[in-house]
């Protein structure tokens, strides 16, 4: 426990919450403190298990009152680890993930520790949805004010887009209302700018009818891998804004659909999600069948299992980061397909090329958010499980960085990316928007308590 917290503000604390309050020598505590990416070992001094607004505003302050730095945990990845930090007070969300959908105003409100499971399994009786992310394990609120990438963002937006109204309490324990009316600035700066203004007790988003999904996921071996991406690639400049997707190196995963003898070997992978039936899907993507997948899984499926068809384990070590492209040319796609095939043995790395544009580019161009342009974009996906990987996958990451840097513009969504040093957090919102962004911040959190993000700085 830090040195600042007595035992009787402690025991105000468990009296204030309706939630519980875990401490280090308590039996739940290494399971409150695991983190999705294997690579984070920290040991706070304080988890706040919040249940209710109510204890939000009472945990920052006490965390405030006990000079305990203030981290905030929603409901899913932190690939940074920024969510838990030694010696810190955590504002853990994860009981707070209550969803209701309004299926007659088509909204749905999301409390603040909701993961795109419970949101998805919300929607899909009513046959609704909105921009989730592209696993089920994903936390709505981290995903959504950072802008929130997902399979159907080129049919639907942004998450961010889709976002109507947010609750926050403020570092002085403040709750704060705000959508397009009410407090215009802060719901501004909520399309991108992430959890540096307040922790989102709840979020309400448009909803959008997604009566029907299909899927087709073809594998192929590495021989032809330049031939498939380019032909993705052509695909995907014309392909309509109901269709998503991208395409992957990927070590063929164990799955029941993948032959015993493909397991663990390099593959390329080209995948399309469709809001359409899988007829219409299966004639778009002729091309790449006539290249003779080795592995293919086309189906009608409901978006709830598309959403949940790819997670990845927790407690796996994670870095990722990610480029987003002006433009994809013939010795891009070499370049790419080249560093493919150098992902490092013995991990289950991914090297992903997202399909971008749609409605993502045609969206709202006044957020902080100029990445939305990119046509495509590169993800550096490494995760594995042996410490004794960890130099090696890592400079993989920064390889295929400087690999599309040619190609690249100076701004990426933050929420694909660890800490990767400030210019690199000005340059993702531009120069404009970071100094607005840091007025807002001023207003919201001039001491900078919410800083364990991807950090806007206050302005002074």
């Amino acid at each position: 426990m830090g040195p600042h917290v007595s035992e009787s503000a402690l025991a105000g604390l468990v009296e204030d919450l309706a939630g519980a309050v875990i401490v280090p020598g308590d039996p739940g505590y290494d399971e409150a403190r695991a983190l999705h990416n294997g690579m984070i070992d920290r040991r706070p001094s304080v988890i706040a298990q919040c249940a209710t607004q109510a204890d939000v505003s009472n945990a920052i302050l006490f965390g405030r009152e006990a000079e305990l730095p203030i981290a905030v945990r929603g409901g899913g990845h932190s690939v940074a680890g920024t969510s838990m930090i030694d010696g810190a007070l955590i504002v853990d969300l994860r009981r707070m993930h209550g969803v209701v959908v309004d299926p007659e105003g088509m909204t749905v409100r999301i409390e603040g520790g909701a993961t795109m499971a419970h949101l998805d399994h919300a929607c899909q009786p009513f046959r609704v949805a909105t921009t989730g992310g592209r696993v089920s394990t994903t936390g709505v609120g981290g995903f959504v004010l950072g802008g929130g990438s997902g399979w159907f963002e080129r049919k639907f937006g942004l998450a961010s887009d889709n976002l109507l109204a947010a609750d926050l309490i403020t570092a002085e324990g403040k709750h704060v209302h705000t959508d397009a009316e009410e407090n215009p600035d802060l719901f501004w700066a909520l399309h991108g700018g992430g959890g540096n203004f307040g922790v989102a007790t709840s979020l309400t988003m448009r909803l959008h009818p997604l009566p029907r999904t299909s899927i087709a996921m073809l594998l192929f071996l590495p021989d032809v891998a330049p031939e498939v991406v380019r032909t993705y690639r052509d695909l995907g400049a014309v392909a309509p804004d109901d269709m998503g997707g991208g395409a992957i190196y990927m070590p063929a995963p164990p799955e029941p659909f993948v032959p015993e003898e493909l397991v663990g070997k390099l593959v390329c992978g080209a995948l399309f999600t469709y809001a359409g039936p899988v007829g219409e899907l299966r004639e778009f993507a002729a091309p790449l069948f006539a290249l003779k997948p080795v592995v293919e899984v086309v189906a009608d499926i409901p978006y709830v299992d598309l959403q949940s068809m790819l997670d990845d384990p927790p407690g796996l070590r994670n870095y990722w980061s990610a480029e987003y492209l002006r433009e994809f040319p013939d010795e891009a796609v070499d370049v790419f397909c080249d560093r493919g095939g150098r992902i490092p043995d013995g991990t289950a790395t991914q090297h992903v090329l997202f399909l971008m544009g749609g409605a993502v580019a045609a969206g709202p161009s006044g957020y902080p958010q100029p990445w939305r342009t990119a046509p495509w974009a590169v993800h550096p996906f490494a995760t594995w499980e042996d410490p004794a990987y960890d130099e090696e996958a890592r400079q993989w990451v920064h390889d295929v960085r400087a690999d599309a840097r040619p190609w690249a513009l100076d701004a990426t969504y933050l929420n694909f990316v660890g800490a990767e040093g400030e210019q690199r957090i000005v340059s993702s919102y531009g120069e404009g928007n970071y100094r607005r962004l840091a007025a807002v911040k001023a207003a919201y959190d001039p001491d900078n308590v919410f800083r364990f993000n991807q950090n806007i700085v206050p302005a002074g």
